[in-house]
């Protein structure tokens, strides 16, 4: 992990907030069958690429932003917790007319009770996309590795996505997708090609087989990607290398509380360790034990190098009694 603090990786995609609200509940609202919620406390946290980003600094690693935000208040309060964490948000992009992504989570004693999106997903505009495209290309030539992290809210865009692969691989940069349904097929050449089991499932039409190695170098050959890796919850992670065959990382989460960011832990520990010179299954292996430190957290949450190496350890001691 230590080499993971000398790079600088380049993250471009959806940005978003995560609002919740939590309180308690103890009645039924008398106009609707619906819990009525009486709010004791709000927080913020970063979602999509900026938790990405977070999770890259949380690991020492230096970081820059591509992304757009709405001209209003949340776009600016987006911009200052990335700003306080330590990442460059040179290639932010203001759209006026645009909300800044939000998705507000209202929590009772740690239940879920309902969420509220506030967004424009539709695709962002030709002067918007040559706005981020001129941005990225200005922060690249500092980048040891690029993530790109698709929540399919009109920023990664085809054009976008091919010049940017082009423009990383042709640098010898590692470039780590986290993709959504939309254009699930556009992102080949990527270095590694991260969905979870029900995106890859619902992207092919078809069960997923994910212990089968023939199948599973199929689906790498189609989508045309180095590395195709496969999460799957509480069953680990299937890898399937061009270079290195298959290869199962089982689970090492002992306790779930929270699921909610994994994915992004995971994009940002990959990119950060495969920009550092790790395999594809040494980046892979740290990242599931990354994963399973953030589960155990309430909320997003990021992961520090020393919660990985003490997860290590605990699973050592355990194996050796």
């Amino acid at each position: 992990m230590d080499a993971a603090t000398e790079v600088r990786i380049l993250v471009a995609g959806d940005l978003m907030l995560d609002r919740y609200i939590i309180g308690s509940v103890d009645r039924i609202s008398p106009e609707a069958p619906v819990p009525v919620v009486r709010v004791e406390g709000e927080s913020l946290a970063l979602g999509g690429a900026g938790n990405v980003a977070a999770n890259v600094v949380a690991l020492g690693a230096r970081c820059d932003v591509v992304g757009a935000v709405g001209d209003d208040g949340e776009g600016e309060l987006l911009l200052h917790t990335l700003g306080e964490m330590g990442v460059g948000t040179d290639g932010v992009v203001s759209i006026s007319g645009r909300p800044t992504t939000v998705k507000t989570r209202v929590m009772a004693r740690h239940q879920h009770v309902t969420r509220v999106d506030r967004e424009d997903a539709s695709d962002i505009s030709d002067e918007g996309m040559e706005a981020l495209l001129t941005a990225f290309s200005a922060l690249l030539p500092e980048a040891d590795g690029v993530a790109l992290e698709d929540y399919n809210k009109g920023v990664l865009l085809t054009p976008f996505i091919r010049e940017a692969i082009e423009a990383s691989l042709s640098r010898g940069i590692p470039l780590v997708v986290d993709p959504k349904r939309l254009r699930f097929f556009d992102y080949s050449g990527a270095t590694v090609f991260k969905p979870n089991a029900r995106e890859l499932e619902d992207a092919l039409g078809d069960r997923l087989m994910a212990e089968d190695s023939e199948w599973m170098e199929s689906v790498r050959a189609r989508l045309a990607v180095e590395n195709l890796l496969l999460t799957l919850g509480e069953r680990g992670m299937a890898l399937q290398s061009r270079e290195e065959g298959y290869l199962r990382v089982p689970t090492v989460a002992r306790d779930v509380y929270d699921v909610s960011g994994a994915g992004d832990t995971v994009t940002a520990v990959m990119a950060a360790c495969m920009a550092a010179s790790a395999t594809p299954l040494e980046a892979a292996i740290l990242a599931n034990h990354a994963a399973a430190v953030e589960v155990a957290k309430a909320g997003v949450a990021t992961v520090t190098p020393e919660e990985i190496l003490r997860q290590q350890a605990a699973l050592s001691d355990e194996d050796e009694k």
